[in-house]
């Protein structure tokens, strides 16, 4: 008891003495950021021009419409530069493209809730309203690193026979103009050269590989839209682009290739999903079990292995997993016994985007026994097989040693490394207070069309170019005040609303 007397009275004799003690402290100052002025170290922004496909233009959910383009990296990096910057804005925020009155380009995606779909509405940007004022982005969605050199690339009357690209016919200068030319009409006194490369192997990759891999042929006129462009050709095109930019003294980021097979586009679709009851299992086995018998018999023959024979029978379970058939030209030909090259899907073959509404339909409606990658085999263009991304892999490679190789040989260029940039990105890249991933819908950096980026996703490419003029030409985005884009201003998916 007696300790507790005393811390009684010890406990009054402050609650006395706190009513001598001025309670109103003043308040503590909040911390303020110093202000850091941006010190661009000499460079020239007076005339930026940025030259490249799709990514460069700000195309995103499969369109380009105005409220992309104003979230392209270029834009951004005007705004950062301080400088005047013209785009070739589209009519509407619909997207698409119309020629002549008739739609030749589809609008735009938005998310329905459950996955991509199309806007329900109708373009109105019409190619032949060509527009004739000053251009400083010369984003052509679809080129390919040939077609910034080429003669009538932007010719109107090339559109609709497929041998010119609309977007450029926009904007072209004359009929018989480069890329290139009338970029460099613009007097570049510092610029971008971004995805040179990408679409040279993009192509391909969206056509299930179902194009020629070009290498060792150097004459692009003879290539088809689905084709792998040759290694040397894209050297020559590249070494000429920038031969041709720096010449007047101008500096510029480029940026390599990335292995585009890290995509949404190429991952989101898995092998296995095909759910099957054990009836339907049993009817779909008993259809192929005159295919697997033939491989033991070509095995008998000595014209496959066990291994390949393992490989290429096919099978069905009651299961919600079940892999797809597919068809796969690189297989074994058994042509002679009348066998065709079939296998099922593993976790080493990539699947297109657009097989998502395709895969597990019925080819003759309410006939379960025709359901396409079960009792109909998947088609070339469905499927990136092995064989094929190597060979996707082996052209980004060769492009990336010439891209690196002319970049470290001169001081006007800075290098962006977009590969690694992507890679990272596929377990999460930090932005600000986000974690960016390459997933579809979720991820926040890849666009609804599984291959361009969100307007989050430009902000950040705009960043990291930001970042390599800080290391290469000695300038402080990075650190001045307001040099960054800030990821919270920019937004991952579109409104149906917006029009």
């Amino acid at each position: 008891m007696k300790n507790f007397k005393y811390i009684g009275l010890f406990v009054l004799s402050l609650s006395i003495a706190s009513c001598d003690v001025n309670n109103d402290l003043d308040a503590i100052p909040e911390e303020v950021a110093a202000e850091v002025a941006l010190n661009t170290n000499g460079l020239d922004f007076s005339s930026y021009v940025s030259i490249g496909a799709s990514f460069t233009a700000g195309f995103t959910d499969n369109a380009l419409f105005i409220a992309a383009q104003e979230n392209s990296f270029p834009n951004i990096l005007a705004s950062k530069f301080g400088t005047t910057f013209n785009q070739p804005l589209m009519n509407d925020n619909i997207g698409g493209l119309l020629y002549g009155g008739t739609q030749i380009q589809a609008s735009r995606f938005y998310f329905d809730g459950s996955g991509p779909a199309t806007l329900p509405a109708t373009p109105t940007t019409e190619t032949t309203n060509v527009i004739t004022s000053s251009i400083n982005n010369y984003g052509i969605p679809g080129a390919k690193s040939f077609h910034f050199v080429a003669s009538g690339y932007g010719s109107l009357q090339g559109v609709p026979l497929q041998l010119a690209n609309p977007y450029f016919a926009r904007i072209a200068s004359s009929a018989s103009a480069t890329v290139l030319g009338d970029a460099m009409a613009q007097a570049p006194t510092f610029f971008t050269l971004s995805e040179i490369g990408g679409n040279d192997v993009l192509g391909y990759a969206l056509s299930g590989g179902s194009g020629v891999d070009q290498t060792g042929n150097y004459d692009p006129s003879t290539y088809g839209t689905s084709d792998i462009t040759d290694p040397v050709v894209f050297a020559n095109v590249f070494n000429t682009m920038i031969a041709t930019l720096t010449a007047n003294g101008a500096k510029g980021v480029v940026a390599n290739v990335p292995y585009i097979t890290n995509l949404a586009n190429f991952t989101t679709v898995t092998h296995n999903v095909i759910p099957l009851d054990a009836t339907t299992a049993a009817t779909v086995n008993g259809a192929y079990a005159a295919y697997n018998g033939g491989l033991q018999l070509a095995f008998s023959y000595g014209l496959i292995s066990a291994d390949e024979v393992a490989k290429r029978t096919i099978n069905f379970t009651a299961s919600e997993t079940n892999a797809v058939v597919i068809e796969d030209e690189y297989l074994t030909d058994l042509s002679s016994l009348g066998l065709p090259n079939y296998r099922q899907g593993t976790a080493d073959d990539l699947f297109v985007l657009a097989g998502a509404s395709f895969i597990g339909t019925e080819a003759v409606a309410g006939n379960p026994l025709t359901v396409n990658g079960v009792a109909i085999p998947l088609a070339d263009q469905w499927v990136i097989t092995p064989e094929e991304q190597a060979a996707i892999k082996t052209a980004t490679d060769a492009y990336n040693t010439t891209i690196a190789g002319i970049a470290s040989a001169n001081p006007n260029i800075a290098l962006v490394d977009f590969k690694a940039i992507l890679e990272e990105a596929s377990n999460g890249i930090a932005f600000d207070d986000y974690t960016l991933t390459t997933s579809l819908v979720t991820g926040g950096l890849i666009s609804l069309d599984g291959v361009h980026l969100t307007a989050r996703g430009y902000a950040l490419m705009a960043n990291k170019i930001l970042a390599v003029m800080d290391a290469e030409f000695g300038s402080n985005f990075t650190s001045a005040t307001g040099g960054l884009a800030v990821a919270g201003d920019y937004p991952t998916n579109y409104s149906p609303e917006l029009r």
